[in-house]
């Protein structure tokens, strides 16, 4: 499933197709996705200037001028690309329709961004913008990872009770928003920290020194155009490439790369999800 990096990266490959464009046409192909899509969808869309494109946590957010906002999720296989733009700046031509081309946005500037999801895990629905921060899915979500809300005394504050693995903490939405499992698993392994130890064991110090390492590694993927290893591809189409810089991520059994190591990276399962660490260096 796309982490923050990635859908901040497609939020940014939408901007010059969508943002300040009008929706002249939208297609909605089915009734719904991992849920039924909002009532009348299609209609409400239609015909709305798009007065912007900002991203909660994991979720890509297209303020209408209607007053109303499209919340979008990409779900497990989702894909959101541009195409046909006249000015040339996207260089594709519209291309045939496909399969699981769920939704498709037709741009009065020419471009189309296509929906495009096989397993139907993503998620599209409709909310006030004036109260989008209650809306069901945002409501609980903690403060952004990149945002002067995260600071090193917020995450102290909200660990120094947890009995839980810190890997399991970092993966709390309501904790941190948008971290997912390859980057927390490179977190841990940049700050030294073992991924089994228990939150409220950590010492504050430690804990606080997470925070510039979480915005040092979701930037650097941001940069790179997240990690493309099954089914992510950018707004363009393009696959990102942070995946090469992984240190420990899916690298069970390789040699750590830290100078002087030379211990193998280990693979073990926590709460149903794969971490991967190593036990020389992260203690």
């Amino acid at each position: 499933m796309p982490e923050l990096p990635e859908v901040e990266t497609v939020r940014q490959g939408l901007l010059g197709a969508m943002d300040g464009a009008t929706i002249t046409k939208a297609e909605v192909n089915r009734p719904d996705l991992r849920w039924p899509f909002p009532e009348n969808m299609a209609q409400r869309i239609t015909g709305q200037k798009v007065l912007g494109l900002s991203r909660r946590s994991k979720y890509i957010l297209v303020s209408l001028a209607s007053g109303e906002t499209l919340i979008i999720h990409l779900g497990m296989s989702g894909r959101m690309t541009v195409s046909g733009d006249p000015l040339g700046q996207f260089h594709h031509e519209h291309p045939a329709p496909q399969k699981h081309d769920h939704v498709v946005f037709h741009m009065d500037n020419g471009a189309q961004v296509t929906f495009n999801d096989p397993r139907r895990f993503g998620a599209m629905d409709l909310a006030t913008s004036d109260d989008i921060e209650n809306h069901w899915l945002i409501s609980k979500i903690g403060p952004e990872p990149l945002g002067n809300e995260f600071n090193a005394p917020y995450l102290v504050e909200r660990l120094k009770t947890r009995a839980m693995p810190i890997k399991t903490a970092l993966l709390d939405q309501q904790i941190v928003a948008g971290l997912g499992n390859i980057y927390v698993c490179e977190v841990l392994f940049r700050a030294g920290v073992s991924p089994q130890r228990k939150a409220k064991d950590i010492s504050a110090k430690k804990i606080g020194a997470l925070v510039p390492i979480i915005r040092d590694v979701l930037s650097e993927a941001i940069v790179s155009g997240g990690s493309s290893l099954k089914d992510y591809r950018q707004a363009d189409g393009e696959l990102g490439y942070f995946q090469h810089r992984f240190k420990v991520y899916d690298r069970e059994g390789e040699t750590c790369l830290n100078d002087g190591c030379g211990t193998e990276i280990s693979r073990i399962v926590q709460s149903g999800r794969s971490s991967f660490f190593c036990k020389k260096c992260q203690r």
